[in-house]
């Protein structure tokens, strides 16, 4: 049965819902028809609470995460140590930071990574707020840990910052998070990139 034969307003649905990502036609036609045949009650929740995050959900005034408020809570908690900033490319590179519990300071979001062949230029990014709050006397900024992805474009937005900041604030200690081999896996999957950030992040026991 193709799409085509559907109602119009199924075939809508459809459509919308094939272009979030990871979400192909077949998936959209299910999650359609799984809508179609919630409650009524539901299918308006679900409505209500897109229509929601878009109205209310915005981004925080000091670090950039997702908040429905000025500013995050994260930023407005006292207990933790505002005179450290981890950089991350996106709000949702957040979630997995909390969920270790190691780490206690507060964050900055780029909203993104460098990457001048797409047209993602510094100015493009958060990063000038960034380098606005460790030069302010409020909150002495006592280190950076640079979070970005371990990719080409997260590995050139992560040296970038750190020269900028080594020229602007040199008493701020900048950091990069160790990357190597995951806890579980075996040598024999591992990539050679992979294994020789392991072997350059190697410590002693």
């Amino acid at each position: 049965m193709s799409g085509t034969s559907y109602a119009p307003p199924v075939q809508r649905l459809v459509s919308e819902l094939s272009k979030l990502p990871g979400i192909g036609n077949r998936t959209a036609q299910r999650l359609a028809f799984h809508i179609l045949r919630a409650s009524g009650e539901d299918a308006h929740a679900l409505a209500e609470a897109i229509v929601e995050v878009k109205e209310k959900i915005g981004l925080c005034e000091v670090c950039f995460n997702l908040t429905d408020e000025a500013r995050c809570r994260i930023c407005e908690d006292p207990r933790r140590d505002h005179g450290l900033i981890c950089v991350v490319e996106e709000p949702s590179d957040v979630i997995p930071m909390e969920r270790t519990h190691e780490y206690h300071g507060v964050y900055h979001v780029l909203g993104g990574a460098l990457s001048p062949i797409d047209g993602v230029d510094p100015e493009d990014l958060k990063i000038a707020e960034l380098f606005a709050r460790v030069a302010a006397p409020e909150a002495p900024v006592r280190e950076v840990v640079l979070a970005t992805n371990p990719t080409t474009t997260g590995e050139a937005t992560a040296l970038h910052v750190a020269e900028e900041l080594r020229t602007r604030a040199p008493e701020v200690k900048v950091t990069r998070l160790a990357s190597g081999l995951p806890v579980g896996s075996d040598l024999e999957y591992a990539d050679e990139i992979t294994l020789g950030k392991a072997f350059a992040g190697r410590r002693a026991v």
